[in-house]
């Protein structure tokens, strides 16, 4: 059965990995395609999908983007609004969120009222607003398929075990390249070091967050929402061979893990053909190869993002966003040699203490205080 599918984000890391999916199967069929600035890839996507629609962020690369494709036959729009009409075209049954930031909320929510699947793999949209995704998803029946490797782990490992009680779920972490370090190590890193994964391609923010370990604070933060379990039920464990993907520890004791290589084009095949399987293209695991697997505690003393993010969960309603617009800004001022690595975690900790706290907050509200956070670092620095 042929399955039509909007790819948010289509240039960046996953987005590009998702068409990679889609060029060895026949039955996916790319209704739209979005991306930010590098309208140049766009179009070369566009040439080679025909996609029905595309989305530019802003205006003059839409129009730009018109005339490059000549009569091509896509319908080219721009921002925010072109990004929710493509959510809700009645052509596509499949919505893959690999946009990043919280861009991403509203065409992640009009899609679940349009009745999409989700294909997430947008961490902020459940990490700032999952007490609204979750409960908006259930009753319209979507199905929110997580396209992260953990988050895609953890799922495989419920499979066939929905009605059995889970202990706690066994969330991996590779450490990143500085796995080891001490803080004053740490204080002394450059960028060219921390955008040096040691076992995944990924893009540059999510590799700094790889090496701070705030992308485990986000990665708990959504394994909530996700599974329904407590922070007390989360468990992170670092496995610097980043093979075992996490597991899942049920009541009686029995663990199940998720096994494979770092390639994230194996959740990204599961959650586009879930419940079935396809065959994987890719190098095949081999075990002899590996020897053995490595599982130590996290230092969340050196990696404070990570202690951060419970300290963000405890404090509860948009704390979560409030870590993660700071961890954004941080982050891009460390991209651009502005602030120094161990500079990111006490970013976030001030806008923890600093930003105003809002109960169960509305998307608008939830916006705002990413507002907020931005308007505090701009006047502060």
């Amino acid at each position: 059965m042929e399955k039509n599918i909007i790819v948010l984000g289509s240039t960046g890391s996953i987005g590009t990995q998702t068409l990679e999916v889609v060029r060895k199967q026949d039955d996916l069929r790319v209704i739209g395609l979005s991306c930010g600035r590098n309208v140049q890839l766009l179009e070369q996507q566009i040439r080679e999908f025909r996609p029905k629609y595309a989305v530019v962020e802003q205006k003059k690369d839409a129009d730009d983007l018109k005339i490059r494709l000549g009569d091509f036959p896509t319908l080219i729009s721009y921002g925010m609004e072109g990004l929710i009409e493509l959510c809700v075209c009645k052509e596509a049954d499949t919505v893959v969120t690999a946009i990043v930031g919280m861009i991403g909320i509203r065409p992640t929510i009009a899609a679940i009222e349009a009745g999409k699947t989700i294909c997430l793999a947008n961490k902020e949209t459940l990490v700032t607003a999952g007490h609204l995704i979750m409960p908006l998803a259930k009753d319209k029946g979507v199905s929110i398929l997580p396209v992260d490797s953990e988050h895609s782990a953890i799922f495989q490992c419920l499979q066939g075990n929905q009605n059995n009680p889970i202990r706690k779920i066994l969330l991996t972490a590779s450490g990143g390249p500085f796995r080891g370090y001490s803080k004053e190590l740490l204080g002394k890193v450059k960028l060219e070091d921390a955008l040096k994964h040691p076992n995944w391609s990924m893009g540059k923010k999510i590799t700094i967050d790889s090496a701070t370990m705030v992308n485990k604070g986000l990665e708990v933060m959504e394994a909530m929402w996700l599974f329904g379990v407590t922070k007390e039920q989360i468990q992170v464990v670092v496995h610097k061979q980043s093979i075992v993907h996490s597991m899942v520890e049920y009541e009686d004791g029995a663990i199940i893990a998720q096994l494979g290589t770092p390639d994230m084009k194996l959740p990204i095949q599961y959650a586009l053909n879930y419940p079935e399987r396809r065959n994987h293209l890719g190098d095949p695991l081999d075990l002899f190869q590996i020897g053995h697997l490595d599982f130590e505690k996290p230092d969340t003393e050196v990696f404070k993002g990570l202690k951060l993010a419970y300290d963000a969960i405890q404090m509860s309603g948009n704390a979560a966003t409030i870590y993660n617009a700071a961890n954004e800004i941080a982050v891009d001022a460390f991209l651009n040699r502005k602030i120094s690595f161990l500079g990111i975690s006490d970013w976030i900790e001030e806008a923890l203490v600093q930003c105003t706290k809002i109960q169960n907050p509305t998307v608008q509200q939830i916006l705002e205080t990413q507002q907020e956070v931005n308007d505090y670092f701009r006047k502060q620095r």
